[in-house]
């Protein structure tokens, strides 16, 4: 697909979103200042999040139906918006700075062991089966239906002891695949809450007086184009950086995210700037320096690839991916799009056979070593798309959890600098996580997860 093509198919469906449907006639029932109404573009694919393949809006259900051993505290932000914290110090015999945060984010869930036993079965002894469709939760929210791919409703769950009771009783999670359409029932105010609008819309609707906008940087995440290095032709590390100074970083930054992100292109060099991440790679496009890479690689006339994206995202994902499309093309790359569905996503990426994918990942906890234990490191987690493996970075990135002060400096910056050198992944940038609510809307709180927390909301 041509860039301007797309550019034309979206703006014609821009125009035609001003009849968008009311969607409030079933919470009419419920008093309006005691539902929350969700508009959003992705659905859950499985009601338990240990299942294969539970996607991100997955661990949103996981979040608010299942109580954990810790959580985090809170504190505001610079901008004066609550933000997760840590609470408190325990001391462990082997000193893994991960082991407690790890224990109060959304995968380690308190379930109703009875209640799996009973529905388990020979061929399913832990239940999987029958969790992915219901709950063995004992959580502030119940699902009360689920209709995948069009609406979840959760309802507060009175019986809930381990906090304060929720002020919202009733949330409505409405699938809306058209951000125009998103959009518009916000601004209507038959909508409450909406994440995954375009960042042209964030952009617009921070001027609106309507709406209340609040973007934050995603702790420890990257949007990035990923290479699988096990199959040709991205084994060949020229060829990686190659792809690297051909990316459109700018026009990726004003024409797809208006500026609605932090760039990861364009610092002083290819070496690592501290003991933090993400970080500034020394990559900018340079067609001239790409096309002589393509040529030390062995591929003079280029190739054919397939890039793919989620379509589940695809208010971000698509035109991103077109701009991308278009630039390798310039260097002799060309490039045919695969739109992989929402709900297959994750499947997709466990296969590990893309050879180049257009995707995003945020490490749950704040550390560098955290997100390349998952992304980089030879365990060949699921996280890791392009099943990259290196002894020297995984025994940096071992050495990083295990200790402080400069050793742990050290470290990072030694794996850092491998990552920036062999660009499995080529960073974009670092997405904000904006939402945008009614004016009436308030206890809303930023979670590393990216995910709604329904507990501390309210409506005046």
């Amino acid at each position: 697909m041509k860039r301007r093509t797309f550019f034309k198919t979206t703006a014609a469906a821009s125009a035609a979103v001003t009849a968008a449907p009311a969607i409030w006639s079933e919470a009419k029932a419920q008093a309006r200042n005691e539902t929350l109404l969700i508009v959003t573009e992705s659905p859950p694919n499985s009601m338990d999040i240990h299942g294969v393949g539970a996607n991100r809006p997955a661990y949103e259900v996981s979040w608010n139906t299942h109580d954990r051993l810790i959580t985090y505290g809170v504190k505001k932000d610079a901008n004066g918006n609550d933000h997760y914290d840590y609470t408190f110090r325990v001391d462990f015999t082997r000193a893994d700075k991960l082991t407690m945060p790890d224990i109060g984010v959304p995968v380690p869930v308190v379930m109703n062991s009875e209640l799996c036993k009973k529905n388990a079965t020979a061929n399913d002894p832990w239940a999987m089966e029958w969790c992915r469709n219901n709950h063995a939760s004992g959580g502030a929210y119940k699902v009360e239906k689920w209709q995948p791919s069009q609406e979840v409703i959760f309802v507060r769950n009175d019986d809930w002891k381990n906090g304060p009771l929720p002020k919202i009783k009733r949330v409505v999670q409405r699938i809306i695949p058209s951000a125009g359409n998103r959009r518009a029932l916000l601004e209507r105010g038959d909508a409450d809450l909406s994440f995954d609008l375009p960042s042209k819309d964030f952009a617009e609707l921070k001027t609106a007086p309507k709406l209340t906008v609040i973007g934050t940087p995603i702790e420890n995440a990257m949007v990035y184009l990923g290479m699988n290095v096990v199959n040709k032709p991205f084994d060949n590390v020229k060829l990686r950086q190659a792809v690297a100074w051909a990316i459109p970083y700018q026009q990726i930054m004003d024409t797809v995210m208006f500026n609605q992100a932090i760039p990861l292109f364009g610092g002083a060099d290819n070496k690592c700037k501290g003991a933090y991440w993400p970080q500034k790679d020394g990559y900018t496009t340079n067609l001239d320096k790409a096309k002589t890479l393509m040529v030390e690689a062995g591929y003079p006339t280029g190739l054919d690839t397939t890039i793919s994206f989620d379509l589940g995202f695809a208010s971000t994902n698509e035109p991103l991916t077109v701009l991308i499309q278009e630039n390798l093309a310039k260097i002799g790359i060309k490039t045919t799009i695969n739109k992989i569905p929402g709900a297959n996503w994750r499947a997709e990426l466990l296969k590990k056979q893309m050879p180049m994918i257009t995707n995003a990942f945020g490490g749950w906890l704040n550390y560098p070593e955290y997100f390349f234990y998952w992304c980089y490191h030879g365990q060949n987690a699921v996280f890791n798309t392009m099943s990259y493996k290196n002894p020297t970075m995984d025994a940096l990135i071992d050495k990083a959890r295990f200790t402080t002060g400069k050793e742990y400096e050290e470290a990072v910056k030694g794996f850092v600098d491998i990552a920036f050198e062999e660009v499995p992944r080529i960073p974009l940038f670092q997405p904000l996580l904006n939402v945008a609510m009614q004016k009436n809307i308030t206890g809303y709180r930023y979670w590393f997860h990216r995910q709604l927390d329904y507990r501390q909301l309210a409506k005046g």
